[in-house]
């Protein structure tokens, strides 16, 4: 499922057709890339490496890593192939593609999708924020429920702010926090190293418990999400030929910083490895720095994460009669004072919906291996597999169609069975 304004899943990602040109260097793309799809997640991995093993975490994650980046590339042969042949005018979106495919119910079951990953984002963001405070506050009587609903006025405040560009500086904060957590981390594994406070031995290659796989193949799953910015990161660039060996390059430094910060993680705590792994930080002040510095940024971002909820609830709300009329039959337009009351009260409708939803989740891993194994594995295997068969059926090979065929039927197997794993866990 954690992020600034440029890893925005929208259902419209980007104003420029498919034909215009961008601007972005290949330096600039790979930092997109990595903004887009880098976040909160990664300090669920150690956890996931604690629950599979340490080989078969790192094997989990180099192949979701691989997985992702060619279903990435799917989708933009896609969007060529449907551009080629003009059957949508101005920028073809993920959304279009479900449309061009399948037809209306492909659209709405891409949006649907999309939509869902988000609110699990969300969800997601709540929860972690919770925990850490938490742990923080440790002498205090609040539960993590609590601290959700404390946020709730706030968030529902910063949802009603109408620019996104003034939440950036604050997305930049959360991800240098992250990076400062990950180092701490690090310097953890290495003292207990030299100190002689774990034995490499005692840390398992392949957990016993073989059922735990399909629990961290979601947990790494949901670290690659952002796959809905693929093709505005395509776009976005000056040189589009490009993309494949730039996607790739940033793909092969993002798998190897998981892999090795998952081993790490897991190598410095062993079975004491919680399922956030700032949880495990020493109790003095540096580190319970970054743990609040990284709840404020998430604070500060969580409108960030929701504005493709809003835009799609809101997208939805214009078609309908009523508000049409109270916007003098131009909601497209213009938003009079009851329109705004009635935008502004979807926002909040909506925040208040899923800090209930996200007080009732056991666990920020249980949850976002969940996330990872439904919408995630949706929206980056099972989909880009079937729309480039559709539409590029005819003139692939054998071992295309069969690569395809194989992401496709593993992905719907991945997501039923890590589905049913992980409400087993819960």
């Amino acid at each position: 499922m954690e992020k600034n304004s440029e890893r925005i899943p929208l259902i419209n990602p980007s104003p420029s057709s498919s034909t215009t040109e961008g601007r972005a260097s290949k330096f600039q793309t790979i930092g997109n890339i990595i903004v887009s799809i880098v976040g909160t997640g990664v300090l669920g991995l150690p956890f996931a490496f604690r629950v599979a093993g340490w080989l078969a975490g790192s094997l989990g994650v180099i192949l979701a890593g691989f997985a992702t980046f060619y279903c990435m590339l799917l989708l933009v042969q896609c969007r060529d192939k449907s551009a080629s042949e003009n059957k949508l005018q101005g920028t073809i979106t993920y959304g279009d593609l479900g449309y061009i495919c399948i037809g209306k119910p492909g659209r709405y079951l891409t949006e649907f999708l999309i939509f869902i990953s988000q609110c699990g984002g969300s969800v997601a963001y709540l929860v972690f924020i919770g925990q850490n405070l938490v742990s923080v506050f440790k002498g205090q009587t609040f539960s993590v429920a609590s601290y959700i609903f404390l946020l709730v006025p706030i968030e529902i405040a910063l949802s009603w702010i109408g620019s996104l560009s003034a939440f950036s500086p604050f997305s930049i904060f959360a991800d240098i926090c992250n990076v400062l957590a990950m180092g701490f981390v690090v310097k953890e594994d290495i003292e207990r190293a030299i100190g002689g406070g774990f034995s490499f031995r005692d840390r398992k290659a392949i957990a016993d418990n073989l059922g735990g796989l399909p629990f961290a193949g979601g947990m790494a799953v949901f670290c690659f999400e952002g796959f809905g910015m693929t093709l505005a990161l395509e776009q976005s660039m000056k040189e589009r030929n490009t993309f494949p060996k730039v996607l790739g390059m940033a793909f092969t430094w993002i798998t190897l910083m998981y892999v090795l910060f998952g081993c790490f993680g897991y190598l410095a705590y062993g079975d004491e490895t919680k399922d956030i792994i700032t949880l495990n930080l020493p109790n003095n002040w540096t580190a319970t720095a970054v743990q609040i510095g990284l709840c404020l940024g998430l604070v500060f971002t969580f409108p960030i994460m929701v504005h493709p909820v809003n835009e799609i609830l809101e997208g939805k709300l214009k078609k309908i009669m009523w508000f049409q009329k109270l916007n003098n039959n131009d909601a497209e337009n213009s938003i009079t004072g009851l329109g705004k009351l009635g935008t502004y009260t979807s926002r909040a409708v909506l925040i208040i919906g899923l800090a209930v939803l996200a007080s009732y989740v056991p666990g920020f891993g249980i949850f976002a291996s969940l996330v990872g194994s439904t919408v995630c594995a949706l929206i980056s295997f099972v989909l880009p597999a079937s729309f480039h068969l559709t539409l590029l059926g005819s003139s692939l090979s054998l071992w295309q169609k069969a690569l395809d065929c194989c992401i496709l039927l593993c992905g719907l197997i991945f997501a039923a069975y890590g589905t049913y794993n992980t409400i087993v866990g819960i």
